[in-house]
Formats: structure tokens, C-alpha cells, sequence
């Protein structure tokens, strides 16, 4: 989990480099290596390790605009998925949906800018996982600004009517893009919207990998054994804006630094010095887990950008591709 935790913390610090180059001193959202919005997630790392440790490449995930610490958690393959964020040829989708639309069906990954879009497609996964008798599983992340979407609520209450082997996990990071959480719901713990639908519902209050563990090894190991769902709400910090670019005039200086103070990286790595790690082995990983991300970056930045023309394939299904007309009777007959 920590190696996992730094690798999503330095492939977020380093596409925020990435990212702003060209595009100051007057933010220009089209220009530079990566052209659009960028929302990274530097803070909320214990949740997407300390969930997918306990998941197969066979089960689920979806994400969200924010997705890219659950995808790294998830395994999706860091070399295409940062092409597909520089926007080339060679991406996950063909540089054709950017950083918030990652797809990468080898282990079962989507993400969407909608908010709370990825409940209902993990809520189908599981559905078609229970119809098919397997133990697979579909984990959905969201935010908590998510927590009173239509299609959030529908999905737990189909999710509990049909016992699926569906997971929650909201992201509370305080803040839903600019509001405040108490501006936005009276609901200060978004796990009690579990009890609305008898499905168990578990608050941690804190960022710890080990505790967001803990919690998601019971609700993964009841959606195995086919007693239906959970929801989890794990308290995370936004270290950065809403979005690359976004100025946080609305954010009180002291609540940005309180979210700076409060790093779960470096709590887990005090926890597992406490148990014996050395700084050796601390320093091995973490340089490890840079030199991964650095190599994704390079290679992404070396491939080669689409051609004007690939913007019309991929729009429609062709005929011949979901279509064939039926052969012939035998013997000529009609």
C-alpha cells in the first residue's frame, strides 16, 4: 500500500509540472503537453490502496473525475494511461477521452466526469456477477458532493433490494469543486445514508491506509460471500484545487494548510518504521515508485499524437461490426 501511496503522490506532483508548463502567466487551459482540465488527487491516496488492496483483476472499479490514485491502486497500466492523458495515439482510449475518462478493461477500470455516474454501471457489474454465480465484486468511489445525486441513491437502493456485490466508498474532502460540505448537505456523515437502505454503513474519520484497510476487508469479503452491500465514507484531504488552475479564493488559507499538515503518506511510513522498516527500505521504495512514474511520463511524451481525421472512427458502430446478415439455407432453399 505505501508504494502504491507514493506512486500516486509523485505521478500527481509531477503532472501538475507537466501540466502548468505553457500555460502561465496567463492561464491558458489549451495550451501546453496537456491540454484541458486536470483535477488531481494528492491527499485522498489511503482510500484507493487501502480499498484495492483487496481486490482482483476480475472485479470492478469505477472512479471519478479524480481518478487517478484508485486507477494506479486498480493496476491499470501507468505507461497508457498517462499517453491517454497527454492525449496520444497509443492512451487507453486513443487520447480521445483525456484524464477523466480512463478506461482499461485488462483489469476492469472506468472513470467519469459525471458526478456520482459510476454507481449505476458498478451496481450492473455486480448484478451481472451474481447472475453469472461468480464471487466477483464492483467497487464504485465517489465524492462526498456526490452523496445526493439520483443516481447514487437509486443505485443503493437497487444495490440492497437485489443483495449485489457492491461496495461504496465516498471521498470526503470537505469540499464539493468550491462549497463547503455543510453548504451543500446537512448530512455530516454520508455513510448514514446506508441506513436508509439496511445496507451497513462505516465512517473513518481519519486518512489511515490501515484502518481504510480494515474496514474495506469486511465489506469486499461480505459482497464476496453473497451478503449484499456496504458503504464506506473515509475522511481524505484536497491538497490541491478542484482542478489545475483553479485559483481556491473561496478556501481559507488555514483550511489549505491544515490539509498540508495532515499527510497520510508520511503517517504510514512512521507506522511501518514503528514496525521495523528502515529508512533504506522506505528510500528503496519510494525511489522505486519514481523512477515508474518517470518512465510513464517520458514514454507517454514520446508517442505519437493522433491524426485530425481518427476524431470521426470510434463515434459509430459500423454495421459489419454489430451486424451480419444470415447465411443461406443449405441447398439453395429460401
Amino acid at each position: 500500500m505505501y508504494e502504491e501511496m507514493v506512486t500516486a503522490r509523485h505521478y500527481e506532483e509531477r503532472l501538475q509540472e507537466e501540466y502548468l508548463e505553457g500555460k502561465q502567466p496567463a492561464f491558458d487551459i489549451s495550451a501546453g503537453p496537456i491540454p484541458g482540465e486536470l483535477h488531481l488527487a494528492a491527499g485522498h491516496e489511503a482510500v484507493a490502496a487501502g480499498v484495492c488492496a483487496h481486490l482482483r483483476d476480475d472485479d470492478v472499479v469505477t472512479a471519478t473525475h479524480r481518478p487517478h490514485h484508485v486507477a494506479i491502486a486498480k493496476g491499470v497500466d501507468l505507461k497508457r494511461m498517462t499517453a491517454e492523458i497527454f492525449g496520444r495515439r497509443t492512451g487507453l482510449c486513443k487520447g480521445k477521452g483525456g484524464h477523466m475518462h480512463l478506461f482499461d478493461p485488462e483489469v476492469n477500470f472506468a472513470c467519469s466526469g459525471i458526478i456520482a455516474e459510476g454507481s449505476p454501471p458498478a451496481v450492473g457489474a455486480a448484478l451481472a456477477a451474481k447472475k453469472r454465480n461468480t464471487d466477483g465484486v464492483a467497487v464504485s468511489f465517489i465524492g462526498e458532493g456526490a452523496i445526493d445525486q439520483g443516481g447514487f441513491l437509486e443505485s443503493l437502493n437497487l444495490a440492497a433490494v437485489h443483495d449485489l456485490p457492491v461496495v461504496f466508498v465516498i471521498e470526503d474532502n470537505d469540499w464539493a469543486i468550491s462549497m463547503p460540505k455543510e453548504r451543500v448537505t446537512d448530512v455530516a456523515d454520508g455513510s448514514q445514508r446506508a441506513a436508509g437502505f439496511d445496507m451497513p454503513g462505516v465512517r473513518i474519520d481519519y486518512d489511515d491506509a490501515v484502518a481504510v484497510h480494515e474496514a474495506a476487508e469486511e465489506a469486499i469479503m461480505r459482497a464476496r460471500a453473497g451478503n449484499g452491500p456496504s458503504l464506506l465514507e473515509v475522511q481524505v484531504h484536497r491538497r490541491m484545487g478542484h482542478f489545475m488552475g483553479d485559483a481556491e479564493a473561496y478556501r481559507p488559507e488555514e483550511d489549505v494548510e491544515r490539509h498540508q499538515r495532515l499527510d497520510s503518506v508520511e503517517r504510514l511510513a512512521d507506522d511501518l518504521r514503528s514496525t521495523g522498516a528502515s529508512d533504506d527500505e522506505l528510500e528503496e521504495i519510494e525511489e522505486r515508485a519514481r523512477e515508474r512514474v518517470e518512465e510513464a511520463i517520458a514514454w507517454a511524451k514520446e508517442q505519437p499524437e493522433p491524426d485530425p481525421e481518427e476524431a470521426y472512427e470510434d463515434v459509430f458502430v459500423e454495421r459489419g461490426e454489430r451486424h451480419q446478415e444470415p447465411a443461406a439455407p443449405a441447398g439453395g432453399e429460401d
